[in-house]
């Protein structure tokens, strides 16, 4: 294919502002070319197009090699993107991924030639910020930890249809199990399965823990049960047990994964733990353990954090808290912050900004849990509750949350609950400095109703 037909689509030189970095490139992603722009005085042709087989990809980055290029940026395309990035890392090269909203090009001028020659523009000028990416022993661990949230959710679809099919037989096992997919629960499905539907037989493999009688139990396991019915429940039973075997060993591979990685304590000094029962969905292995040797800290002290919060988190952003630069930029990141929008010296739009992120969705849901908790973070949590309503209560307590996990991965800090009674002490003395700060404020002061005597 000529390719002599993208220099004469060129755009604006624009010669007139600064160039931040004059060895940039830009690469517009598809999912069957990439077209690369680089400087007009580099090359004859400052724009050409590679396919996405991988040797393309070798020939994308020695082009580039050989037109002086050290920093590159691209737009996050879908997953395009990752081969891509990880070739052009081998070679050396600078990648920053950006969102594609930084990159809209003027209306009426859209074709990936002008995209890839406006992408490498704006970065050539300094124009265009840098998403996050991890390091790539993170986005090792974040690919298998994605993986396996992708296997107990299809877990969960099975278990779904497990309840679907009963409910079709009317055999109502969910009324008198809190979880049919519990010890009691998968133990009378599968003799269900097997052709075996008398209730009191069935009933009687309930454990002994079950809240509810034989009686009741046999008299939610009375059903119609028809074919077609037995037939679905049995291949969902099937396709669980075979997603819990994928799951299984998607576990030894994350943690044979995680051994690999650098200690930086001794995971004998993190001292017994209580509950550390195995509870359903949580992984095959001592996952606390290994977060604490890789990380310092034991995050799990946290109230509401459990190890696979804590994994979440850790996946998705790593444990170098470097990579942020203060506080603000960790808690935006995660858009947990207010993403206000001033014009004119007013607020026009208020709240949080619509990201896509696993790790503030995994706070949020660690938030929800100190509804009832009799700790600092509880109490804050129901203070902001009785303010703003519970949906921007569970925002502001995730915001805590991740500034809490940001000094503990930076600092090495352990964190230490001073209670619900010093949170709230702590909160009332606030409030009556701002009283006093503002009956000072009006030629007035406070009187304690207790003792009747001044409060200075």
């Amino acid at each position: 294919m000529n390719k002599n037909k993208y220099s004469k689509k060129m755009v604006g030189s624009g010669e007139e502002m600064l160039k931040v970095s004059p060895d940039a490139a830009g690469i517009d992603i598809g999912s069957k070319e990439h077209y690369v722009a680089v400087p007009a005085d580099r090359c004859q042709e400052p724009v050409r197009a590679f396919g996405c087989f991988t040797p393309d990809l070798h020939k994308m980055a020695k082009w580039l090699k050989s037109c002086a290029v050290k920093t590159v940026a691209m737009e996050s395309t879908g997953v395009y993107w990752v081969p891509v990035v990880q070739v052009l890392e081998q070679y050396g090269f600078n990648v920053k991924l950006v969102d594609a909203r930084q990159t809209k090009n003027v209306p009426g001028r859209k074709t990936d030639v002008l995209d890839c020659q406006w992408i490498q523009r704006l970065h050539s000028y300094g124009l265009l910020q840098a998403a996050f990416i991890p390091d790539k022993e993170i986005r090792v661990l974040r690919s298998y930890w994605r993986h396996r949230d992708e296997l107990v959710k299809s877990c969960a679809r099975q278990i779904h249809l497990m309840q679907k099919a009963l409910e079709q037989m009317n055999i109502q096992l969910h009324k008198v199990l809190s979880d049919i997919s519990g010890l009691s629960g998968m133990r009378i499905i599968r003799m269900i399965t097997k052709g075996d539907h008398d209730p009191h037989r069935l009933a009687s493999l309930a454990h002994g823990s079950v809240k509810a009688s034989k009686e009741m139990i046999a008299a939610a396991l009375l059903g119609d049960y028809h074919r077609e019915h037995l037939f679905a429940l049995t291949q969902a039973v099937e396709l669980y047990d075979i997603y819990q075997e994928k799951l299984l060993k998607c576990d030894a591979e994350i943690e044979s994964y995680m051994n690999s990685l650098n200690s930086k304590k001794d995971p004998d000094q993190l001292g017994p733990r209580p509950g550390s029962k195995r509870r359903k969905n949580q992984p095959h292995f001592d996952l606390t353990s290994h977060l604490y040797r890789i990380t310092g800290v034991d995050l799990t002290r946290i109230d509401g954090i459990d190890s696979m919060t804590a994994q979440t988190v850790i996946s998705e952003c790593g444990f170098d808290m470097s990579r942020f630069p203060t506080i603000k930029h960790f808690t935006s990141w995660l858009a947990l912050c207010p993403n206000n929008q001033i014009t004119g010296g007013k607020v026009r739009k208020r709240g949080t900004k619509k990201v896509k992120n696993r790790a503030a969705d995994a706070l949020r849901i660690s938030a929800m849990t100190l509804h009832s908790s009799k700790t600092a973070l509880g109490a804050y949590y129901r203070r902001m509750r009785t303010r703003l309503g519970a949906p921007k209560a569970i925002t502001a307590t995730a915001h805590k949350l991740a500034r809490i996990i940001y000094n503990m991965l930076k600092h090495g800090n352990d964190y230490a609950d001073r209670g619900q009674e010093y949170y709230e002490k702590q909160y009332k003395d606030r409030v009556i400095k701002s009283l006093k700060r503002r009956a000072r404020e009006l030629g007035m002061c406070l009187v304690s109703t207790e003792t009747g005597e001044f409060v200075s």
